[in-house]
């Protein structure tokens, strides 16, 4: 299943419509979607190395634009989608600890966890509810999550056929690296955070 997944998404590349479908997970993620756009700007990054930089700009404007939708969730639907949103992702408890976090540590708490593998719709949507300023966490969700793209771009662009050989050869074992910092990031999160 990995497999075809990856052949998928490496395939996609070479199509119109990749930009449009990066561009729409990326824009998702950012304020309800659980999947990160990694696991589309990886692959096509690897079929694409001289579009990486393209594909990490797509998506640092549409997870900008994403993070507004979940930050204008926060801000108007936070006691019905909101709510519901943050608890489904294990939050509920932590919403008031990080509210108070974000009367103190609001720009320092973007930037970070912008480029963690915690989910970023946490971030957008209690920008929101809190009241964060709207321009101000545009600015620096700019920063932090084209600083993540970027990087990833620089890193594929740069190493990508050796990087494309690595993972083709092993891909279980770095999906399985993936999820794991994904499930340790998310545990911060919930525990350290």
């Amino acid at each position: 299943m990995l497999r075809r997944l990856y052949d998928w998404c490496i395939a996609a590349a070479y199509k119109p419509y990749a930009k449009w479908l990066m561009g729409s997970v990326s824009f998702v993620e950012s304020s309800f979607f659980p999947i990160p756009p990694d696991v589309m700007l990886i692959p096509m990054s690897l079929a694409r190395p001289d579009k990486a930089y393209s594909y990490a700009t797509l998506c640092t404007w549409t997870s900008v634009l994403g993070g507004m939708l979940g930050y204008a969730i926060g801000a108007l639907l936070y006691d019905s989608v909101g709510l519901w949103l943050i608890g489904l992702y294990g939050y509920g408890d932590k919403v008031e600890a990080f509210r108070e976090a974000y009367n103190k540590y609001g720009a320092l708490i973007i930037l970070l966890k912008g480029l963690t593998p915690i989910p970023y719709k946490i971030v957008t949507i209690t920008s929101g509810f809190t009241g964060y300023n709207l321009l101000l966490f545009v600015v620096l969700s700019v920063i932090t999550r084209g600083a993540r793209f970027f990087f990833l771009a620089f890193l594929l662009n740069r190493y990508g056929e050796r990087a494309r050989t690595m993972l083709e050869e092993r891909l279980g074992f770095w999906v399985s690296v993936g999820a794991v910092v994904m499930v340790v990031g998310i545990f911060a999160a919930l525990y350290l955070f």
